[in-house]
């Protein structure tokens, strides 16, 4: 009996998939508004490495896609160039299923596996106000109900029913609600360094980057 063994892919073929891939490496890390040095750093790359990677120079692995993905917050499929043929554009009310965490409550009210979150969120008062969030990425948020108490860096914004805020999320903030029956928000932000089926899982012990100091959970990371 005769077996024959799978032909390798050709150079040819390879190419191509260089070709496809790399352009979309660069264009995702564009729109994650991250620099090569800055994605390098947190896919545990050079950017040496990456720059031949974005440049078609170097094939990527399996491990360096899954790596790039959780950076810019998408999935090994959209940087192969995959349609996600499966992928609901409409989230339904009744799908969105709460989740508690750290006193706080949770909808989903986007899909999964895409560069942004978008939560409702319902902040009790007094949860969670004292905590300073410091991440890459940027953040929207609407108030529907209740007012919000924001302060981004050394200023504090107080927002009724209808105001947004719209911010970078390396900017100090804290979020709080300012009334006893606390404040409902849609709230809207990036996802640079984060799973993106991931929630806040509310404050915990906190741990320390060997340089940085303490760091504390933020929407879209996981303690």
């Amino acid at each position: 009996m005769t077996t024959h063994e799978p032909e390798p892919p050709s150079p040819d073929a390879s190419a191509d998939a260089v070709s496809v891939v790399a352009p979309r490496l660069r264009a995702l890390r564009r729109r994650a508004a991250l620099t090569l040095e800055a994605a390098a750093r947190a896919a545990g790359l050079s950017p040496a490495h990456l720059s031949r990677l974005e440049t078609g120079q170097r094939q990527p692995s399996l491990p360096m896609l899954l790596s790039l993905a959780r950076v810019y917050g998408t999935t090994v499929s959209e940087l192969l160039g995959e349609t996600a043929v499966d992928r609901d554009a409409v989230v339904r009310a009744d799908a969105m299923e709460p989740t508690f965490a750290g006193g706080w409550t949770y909808w989903q009210a986007g899909g999964a596996g895409r560069g942004m979150q978008a939560l409702r969120v319902l902040v009790p008062h007094g949860s969670q106000g004292d905590i300073v969030r410091v991440h890459p990425g940027e953040e929207w948020l609407h108030v529907l109900r209740g007012r919000l108490r924001l302060r981004l860096g050394d200023t504090v914004h107080r927002l009724g029913p209808g105001d947004s805020a719209h911010f970078d999320s390396l900017t100090p903030h804290r979020i709080a609600a300012q009334d006893a029956d606390g404040v409902e928000l849609l709230f809207v932000h990036t996802l640079l360094q984060s799973p993106t089926a991931a929630l806040c899982l509310g404050p915990a012990t906190a741990p320390v980057h060997p340089t940085s100091g303490p760091v504390h959970p933020t929407l879209g990371e996981t303690p």
